[in-house]
């Protein structure tokens, strides 16, 4: 069972920033593994190691990107600010000593060690005075990819420190249950009902209006009437047969029995002339 990181941690001991560009630290005696917090450089004699052992990773790079980063956090650097000699030294300390632990190299930390040689080697180039300001300083691709690799490293550990499904929230469903609510009938006195019937009335009675009802006429009796103003011989005009006070019922049953009284034969119309005035007269025997 083996940590990569305690691994880089017990070989390359923290250095302060200060002392970083003025001694590189001491190599100690390279240990094999760390049990429970002990670095162990022998084998226990009684160990016995299968040819296929399991070899288990606790912690490990996500890359050589992240290894970078790890050691410049180590010794508390400024990434803008690197050095870029020392730095290669520790990276290189760490592949030999995954090498040497027969563990599976992928390509990438062999190419970035290629790339960090070469920056290397250009660091410690003599530069000409003319093309100072025009050369670009050869750390800054691998500045622009450590910071670009830093900002999505810390946007990934806060999005796995936001709440996950299955690991903080459990999802979980509860059918509803079923209720059945009976529903009473009121039990209601033959007294109630007509306590609130006497109150319908009551409320009703305030809404009644006064209604003044004409007295009735009667056709025959008007027939009579008409009768009676016909008495003689004497011709009596249209018009002064009905009373204009008894509004459009008193002239409708006036003209009514005047009808009755022409289809009778007790009275008769006579005109003297076309469009003139008509005149009544009772019939004589």
């Amino acid at each position: 069972m083996s940590d990569p990181k305690a691994l880089v941690d017990a070989m390359i001991p923290a250095t302060p920033t200060s002392k970083l560009s003025r001694k590189l630290p001491q190599q100690g005696e390279m240990p094999f593994a760390i049990v429970m917090g002990q670095a162990l450089t022998e084998l226990p004699k009684d160990l016995y190691i299968p040819p296929q052992a399991l070899e288990v990773i606790l912690e490990a790079f996500e890359g050589p990107l992240d290894l970078l980063l790890y050691l410049i956090r180590r010794q508390n650097l400024d990434i803008l600010d690197i050095d870029v000699s020392d730095l290669t030294e520790q990276y290189m300390r760490y592949v030999e000593l995954m090498d040497a632990m027969q563990f599976e190299l992928a390509a990438e930390y062999l190419l970035m060690a290629a790339m960090l040689a070469e920056i290397k080697s250009r660091m410690l180039l003599p530069r000409q005075v003319h093309d100072e300001d025009d050369e670009e300083d050869p750390r800054a691709q691998l500045i622009r990819r450590l910071q670009e690799y830093e900002r999505f490293k810390q946007a990934a550990e806060q999005i796995d420190h936001l709440p996950r499904v299955e690991r903080e929230i459990f999802l979980v469903s509860a059918a509803a249950p079923v209720i059945t609510r009976e529903k009473i009938e009121p039990d209601v006195e033959m007294q109630e009902i007509l306590i609130a019937f006497a109150a319908v009335l009551s409320r009703a009675n305030m809404f009644e209006s006064h209604h003044v009802q004409r007295e009735a006429l009667s056709t025959r009796e008007r027939m009579s009437q008409v009768l009676e103003r016909l008495s003689g011989e004497r011709f009596v005009p249209f018009v002064s047969l009905f009373t204009v006070q008894e509004g459009r019922m008193g002239v409708v049953v006036t003209f009514l029995a005047i009808m009755e009284l022409i289809k009778e034969s007790l009275i008769e119309i006579v005109q003297t002339e076309s469009f003139g005035p008509i005149h009544v007269k009772a019939r004589t025997s």
